[in-house]
C-alpha cells in the first residue's frame, strides 16, 4: 500500500491480475504468492526497525466488563445483513445510501459501549467490520459505473 510497512493481500489487494470480475476464491493462488513476497520483504527490513518501547498499558479506569454479549452477536449481525441487503453484487445509489444510514446507527451505538466497557474480541471485532463496511460502501458511493461484477443498477451501460 502507499503506507509504510502495511500491506493488503488476498480479497484487499488490487493487483489487476483477475480483473473486475473475479468472484469467490480464484484468488487463493495469488494470496500465496503476495504473502510469501510481503513475508519476505517484511524480514528484509527486520533489522532495521525500530520498534514502539513503552507503550503505556490501557487505562480501564471508568469502564465495566460488558454485560451486552447479545447486543454484539446482534449488531454483527446486522453488519452482515447491511452489507447483504445493500451492498451486493447488485446495488443501486438508494441501497447505498441506506447502507450508510443504517451503519451510522451501529457506529454510534458501538462506539458508546466501546467507550463505557473494557475492550473484548468480540467488541474489537464488531469495530472493525463497521469500519470495513464503511469503507466499502463509501468506495461504493463514489464509483458511478457499473464495472465487472459490481454492477449498479443506477449505472448500468458505463
Amino acid at each position: 500500500t502507499s503506507i509504510k510497512r502495511l500491506y493488503a493481500l488476498g480479497e484487499t489487494s488490487c493487483t489487476g491480475l483477475h480483473g473486475a470480475n473475479r468472484l469467490a476464491s480464484n484468488s487463493l493462488i495469488e494470496a500465496v504468492v503476495y504473502a510469501d513476497q510481503a513475508a519476505r520483504h517484511t524480514a528484509s527490513l527486520i533489522d532495521r526497525t525500530d520498534f514502539q518501547e513503552g507503550i503505556p498499558d490501557w487505562d480501564f479506569e471508568g469502564t465495566q466488563h460488558t454485560e451486552e454479549m447479545l447486543m454484539l452477536i446482534q449488531s454483527k449481525r446486522e453488519v452482515q445483513s447491511i452489507m447483504s441487503n445493500y451492498v451486493g453484487i447488485v446495488r443501486s445509489n438508494l441501497s447505498l445510501k441506506r447502507a450508510m444510514r443504517r451503519l451510522s446507527i451501529l457506529f454510534e451505538e458501538t462506539e458508546e459501549l466501546y467507550n463505557k466497557t473494557k475492550p473484548n474480541r468480540e467488541l474489537c471485532e464488531l469495530r472493525n467490520m463497521i469500519a470495513v463496511a464503511y469503507l466499502v460502501i463509501k468506495q461504493g458511493r463514489e464509483i458511478k459505473e457499473s464495472v465487472g461484477c459490481h454492477y449498479n443498477i443506477d449505472y448500468p451501460k458505463q
